[in-house]
């Protein structure tokens, strides 16, 4: 007997089947298929043959794949009874849930007391699967791994597309060739991480950024992850992700996945992008209009003088800024990292009156206030160390991390203390917004540490609905889907530095849209890289995403103040429609310029931000071809920052000279011409359908 079940939407379908109530199999995720499709068809079609020194039937590579099937790649659960033995259920159908967008299946396995839950879902609006796992016991089980529900790997791809990354260097993509066996990651830091981000992309043979049959996979969890990607011995390839391994190490009765979101395209990455982007736009808690930011951080780190932040606070409003961020140092007796993380109390020393004289300046800026907090951590020089070392994580001869350690969120005296003390600060004073930072991983993988930060953060935005909160993790540490639930916002890198930032975000784009991405003008001088580089830069590459500063204002000349002013002024006019736009990253031609365009919703309109970051291996710019437009329509575009072009370029280029109106496909298909540039540049591009 053959069950079968189909998800589908205009663009795709997905489509499970299960042979004699066994566990299902994904036979079919892609193009959507004809409505007349006959699934028992296409399931029986997709049966594999036997062959020579192979079992006499192919165990399916299901959703959960089963060691009782003989299976010979990674089974999609393990775990142990009560006296240690190996549980290896034989699952088999109870029951199915369907609504008008997803599936619910119910497997049983009466021998060991297990039952399996997968729900399968697909959202109309973005195009975007999510699935998830749970697994329940009648007597409590020790869990090793569970993997969300399993999808297949398509056959036509050469490489896989990874992320590692470092503090200052996220989400940079590793291609990582096919081949028998498996590539598995494990990130036992206990958050998302800056080195692995829990995503992968599985371009089809010959597929890019603009083109090609694509498959995306996300893991939304904050408290690492473990993916296997692996070919078995007969070819077959499926993708695995879940916790990090030793995730659960306490014996329970129940246990569960977060979500896997699952995207398709036949638009290369850039349509797997949208679809990612477009969720994070429906679920990410934020205000809007995005405010222009001002975090003070690179300007006085632990020096905190009422004074100065006034009119540090004063300068930045006068060039734009809408928010105004106090950052770490404002506690306890904070004058460096070594002290005071837990004592969450306004330090008199430095505010005598406490916040209020700063709120109140700030406000009548017309600027609204935020602050820094760190609720995970604590020093073990701090009131709340002393009073509750028990309240801390880990041996005491541990390596510490920032000069600090980690409190148990897992327990719920250690969350009522947080929630306590945040609350308390909020509800006496003006606060709109806070900065939510955790700069040390755990000293080993907690799911429950994940969970309790997750009911924290819900806590508190039950009791604070018009707070927004930022999600940092020394940057880039801990953004993932599971967080950005909670938080409008990520702090995508501790690295100010503009050109580096530049290939951040265009990569980040895989995934996250605009409005939730924190981009700063820093310094002068970087403050993490010791570049210098120039103010029209480092604007346009913070006014890509949502816009902010972080530097002291006092260091800018005129002439710079002026520029800032200007690009935030533009950034303002135009975040409405910005802020909702899709990000499609174009394949340039030069791999000195990193380019991306940015479409309105509705189509009407676009800006593309092409950047060379480094000189040109050619004399003349190649042209840019450009993605995502109706090639029938007709386009004006123009260059809007042609007062930043060099007195090397001595051409008449259309695009330096005037508009230019073209149609759709010869934007696409043969590109733009570009004014010539120095390196460390950007070309800012405009374009309106008419």
């Amino acid at each position: 007997m053959i069950r079968t079940w189909h998800l589908e939407d205009p663009q795709q379908s997905l489509v499970l089947a299960s042979h004699d109530d066994r566990l299902p199999e994904i036979i079919y995720w892609g193009a959507a298929l004809p409505a007349s499709e006959d699934l028992t068809s296409l399931a029986q079609a997709c049966r594999p043959d036997v062959t020579g020194g192979m079992l006499d039937r192919a165990p399916e590579v299901s959703i959960c794949p089963e060691s009782t099937q003989s299976f010979l790649g990674e089974p999609g659960l393990i775990a142990y009874d009560a006296k240690g033995r190996p549980l290896r259920p034989a699952l088999r159908f109870e029951a199915e849930e369907c609504d008008e967008n997803g599936v619910t299946l119910i497997y049983a396995d009466g021998a060991t007391g297990l039952r399996y839950r997968a729900n399968f879902a697909l959202d109309p609006r973005t195009g975007l699967v999510s699935a998830r796992a749970a697994i329940e016991s009648a007597e409590p089980i020790t869990l090793h791994w569970l993997a969300a529900p399993v999808f297949p790997a398509p056959q036509l791809a050469d490489e896989m597309l990874e992320f590692s990354g470092r503090w200052c260097g996220e989400f940079r993509i590793a291609p990582t060739p096919w081949q028998a066996g498996q590539r598995v990651r494990d990130n036992h830091t206990g958050r998302t991480g800056h080195e692995h981000f829990p995503g992968l992309i599985l371009p089809a043979r010959g597929a890019t950024k603009t083109a090609g049959e694509t498959r995306a996979f996300h893991y939304g969890w904050s408290g690492g992850h473990r993916m296997v990607a692996e070919e078995l011995p007969d070819g077959r390839r499926q993708i695995q992700f879940g916790h990090a391994s030793g995730s659960e190490p306490q014996p329970d009765t129940g246990f569960e996945t977060a979500t896997l979101f699952a995207a398709f395209s036949q638009e290369g990455s850039n349509g797997c992008a949208r679809a990612f982007q477009r969720h994070l736009r429906h679920t990410a808690p934020q205000i809007s209009p995005r405010p222009v930011h001002y975090n003070c951080w690179e300007a006085v780190y632990f020096d905190h003088n009422l004074s100065e932040l006034q009119e540090i606070a004063s300068r930045a409003a006068a060039l734009g800024a809408e928010r105004f961020v106090l950052d770490d140092g404002w506690f306890g007796r904070r004058d460096d990292d070594t002290t005071s993380l837990g004592d969450w109390q306004v330090d008199r020393r430095k505010y005598p009156d406490g916040l209020a004289p700063l709120i109140d300046h700030v406000k009548s800026l017309g600027m609204s206030f935020g602050i820094w907090f760190e609720p995970e951590m604590v020093n073990r020089d701090s009131d709340l160390a002393r009073a509750h070392p028990d309240w801390i994580l880990g041996p005491e001869d541990q390596i510490e991390g920032r000069q600090q350690r980690v409190l148990d969120l897992a327990r719920p005296e250690v969350r009522a203390y947080l929630f306590e003390v945040i609350d308390g600060l909020l509800s006496d004073c003006d606060i709109s917004y806070i900065k939510w930072d955790h700069n040390r991983v755990l000293p080993a993988p907690d799911a429950a540490q994940t969970r309790g930060v997750y009911d924290l953060f819900d806590q508190l935005r039950s009791a604070h609905p018009t707070v927004e909160f930022e999600s940092c993790a020394s940057g880039g540490g801990r953004i993932d889907f599971g967080i950005l639930e909670r938080t409008g916002r990520v702090w995508l890198s501790d690295s100010n530095d503009a050109l580096e930032r530049l290939r951040i975000q265009h990569d980040a784009a895989l995934f996250l849209p605009a409005s939730v991405t924190g981009s700063h003008v820093g310094p002068r001088v970087c403050h993490t890289s010791g570049r210098e580089i120039d103010i029209h830069t480092r604007a346009w590459v913070a006014a890509q995403r949502h816009m902010g500063f972080e530097m002291d204002p006092r260091e800018l000349t005129d002439t710079e103040a002026k520029v800032l002013s200007s690009v935030t002024a533009w950034w303002k006019a135009n975040r409405d429609w910005r802020m909702r736009a899709d990000i499609l990253r174009l394949e340039s031609a030069d791999p000195a310029v990193i380019a991306e365009l940015q479409l309105a919703k509705d189509g009407q309109r676009f800006v593309v931000f092409a950047g060379q970051v480094t000189p040109s291996d050619h004399v003349l710019p190649r042209p840019l071809r450009l993605s995502g437009l109706d090639p029938k329509a007709r386009y004006r575009v123009r260059l809007i920052n042609t007062d930043e072009t060099s007195h090397l370029s001595r051409g008449s280029p259309a695009l330096k000279t005037g508009t230019l109106e073209l149609s759709g496909q010869a934007l696409m298909g043969q590109g733009l011409t570009l004014p010539w540039s120095f390196p460390e540049r950007i070309r800012v591009i405009e374009g309106e359908r008419l």
